[in-house]
């Protein structure tokens, strides 16, 4: 299955940046398909309506594509990378410390602080979104950014780190010359193994999920969420004996038997649980 999905993208991309795409656009789009069948129709109106008032060429217009906006919006502005992510780091897995202490927000949420994590940063923007004193086009950017920073924080790389950039200085080896690092596996190659065209993806994974599950996924906040992607990163991506750092002369590491099972399923729990969240949040603040 890997061979036939990213075979041309797949030779050497070790060298990525430590913010790299979380989910990737066949991810975010999952995420927010599947939080699309969970909003109350006042929200899902008012989702429409953002949408329709959104005239942002970066991406294309539906919902699904507007997950992605926030990675398309930072290439330009550098000073939003930092919240894409949190680095807890697997030997001393401390939040607070990762999320820089957790800085106040500025007004509005969007100028920052720079030096802000994931779970600061989509608070914030939740904060913004619910507010209906909110200037419009702020409103339109903290919507865009809650869409795509729930998605990042079920990524278990985007909320562990093992002094090796979330896993971008990892490279495996998938076979022949074919190689990509840890943190892109996550991305997509174990999403789009499932299934690579998103809108089948989310259907699949949207009928499984149970009433019971979602009553019990809708629990907890930001803070809980990410120690929970944390707690996977820990048992099912840092399980290929890896060596904290990024050594530049680290050879590719084979997958073991089994590895790319428990990715996807792990990676399919991930995508349920950020899409019903999503909803949540989409519910509280325009529902």
């Amino acid at each position: 299955m890997r061979s036939k999905l990213l075979a041309a993208a797949l030779l050497t991309v070790t060298g990525l940046p430590g913010s790299a795409l979380a989910w990737g656009r066949t991810g975010h789009a999952v995420v927010a398909d599947i939080a699309r069948g969970y909003l109350t129709p006042k929200a899902a109106a008012a989702v429409d309506a953002l949408l329709a008032a959104d005239t942002d060429a970066l991406t294309p217009s539906d919902l699904g594509a507007r997950a992605s906006w926030a990675d398309a919006w930072r290439k330009d502005h550098r000073q939003t990378t930092e919240w894409h992510f949190v680095d807890v780091e697997l030997d001393h897995p401390d939040l607070a410390s990762a999320c820089f202490g957790f800085p106040a927000s500025a007004t509005p949420a969007s100028a920052g602080p720079e030096k802000d994590c994931v779970v600061g940063r989509l608070n914030a923007f939740e904060a913004e979104l619910a507010d209906p004193k909110t200037d419009p086009d702020e409103r339109l950017l903290a919507f865009k950014f809650v869409l795509h920073l729930v998605g990042d924080l079920h990524q278990p790389l985007h909320a562990a780190d093992n002094q090796d950039r979330g896993g971008n200085c990892v490279p495996l080896s998938l076979g022949g010359a074919r190689t990509v690092n840890l943190h892109s596996y996550w991305d997509t190659i174990a999403v789009e193994a499932i299934e690579p065209d998103p809108t089948k993806l989310a259907a699949k994974l949207a009928a499984d999920i149970t009433p019971a599950q979602r009553k019990a996924w809708e629990k907890g906040d930001a803070k809980t969420w990410a120690m929970e992607s944390f707690q996977i990163a820990k048992s099912s991506v840092y399980t290929i004996g890896s060596k904290p750092g990024c050594a530049s002369d680290t050879a590719p590491i084979p997958l073991s038997a089994g590895y790319d099972q428990a990715a996807q399923a792990a990676v399919a729990l991930q995508l349920k649980k950020a899409g019903v969240r999503l909803a949540l949040e989409l519910n509280r603040a325009l529902g």
